[in-house]
């Protein structure tokens, strides 16, 4: 959803975009609850779902001008409570009997998915309430999509694992255990490099007029 400096009028707070974010922080708990199940399949449908809402309410709310001051806090809040959620639980995933995570998702990836979340959020807060312009940058939807695409691709490759949750039936293909190394990794590495960028810009808008 856009950022805005101008609150909608009250009565227009519960419209469309902001009901759809509501809905995805709703439909992050239930994903959340199935993930710690096992339940993989029905976890990858929700996040589906969820990850639709996060582009829905964007959309619509800039189609039909639908911005307000709780949308401005709560989409935020929600895309983040929806990523690192997903991100520590999948780190936290009970390892295979020869030890490996079958997730591909190290417990330091999700430190600093979730730091780099927390560091921007901090200086956003700090640059606006300076007066400044702290607008999303490109690179950051960039990173959403990518860490979507790693979580997303995470819970497929856990869905081959058996219902005792340390070996699998059948093996995951080849391909899908590269490919969740490169989704993941790259994941990692556009987080930390959209962090930086927003650290630059932060340091930019912050520093004195010479």
């Amino acid at each position: 959803m856009p950022e805005s400096t101008h609150a909608a009028p009250t009565a227009n707070i519960l419209n469309v975009p902001n009901i759809t974010t509501i809905s995805r922080i709703v439909l992050s708990v239930l994903l959340f609850g199935f993930l710690s199940c096992g339940w993989y399949q029905t976890s990858f449908v929700l996040f589906v779902i969820t990850a639709i809402t996060d582009w829905f309410d964007g959309y619509w709310a800039r189609k039909y001008g639908q911005v307000t001051q709780l949308g401005r806090v709560l989409d935020p809040f929600a895309d983040k409570f929806f990523i690192c959620g997903t991100f520590i639980i999948l780190a936290a995933t009970v390892p295979m009997s020869e030890g490996s995570n079958p997730s591909g998702i190290a417990a330091w990836m999700a430190v600093v998915i979730v730091g780099r979340e927390l560091l921007v959020t901090t200086l956003r807060t700090f640059v606006e309430q300076s007066g400044g312009d702290f607008s999303a940058k490109s690179i950051g939807k960039w990173k959403m999509v990518l860490q979507c695409l790693a979580a997303g691709w995470s819970i497929v490759h856990l869905s081959y694992l058996k219902a005792d949750g340390t070996t699998w039936q059948p093996m995951p293909p080849d391909w899908m255990s590269s490919g969740l190394v490169i989704a993941v990794w790259a994941a990692v590495l556009i987080t930390v490099y959209s962090g930086y960028i927003y650290v630059q810009a932060a340091i930019k808008l912050l520093r004195p007029s010479a």
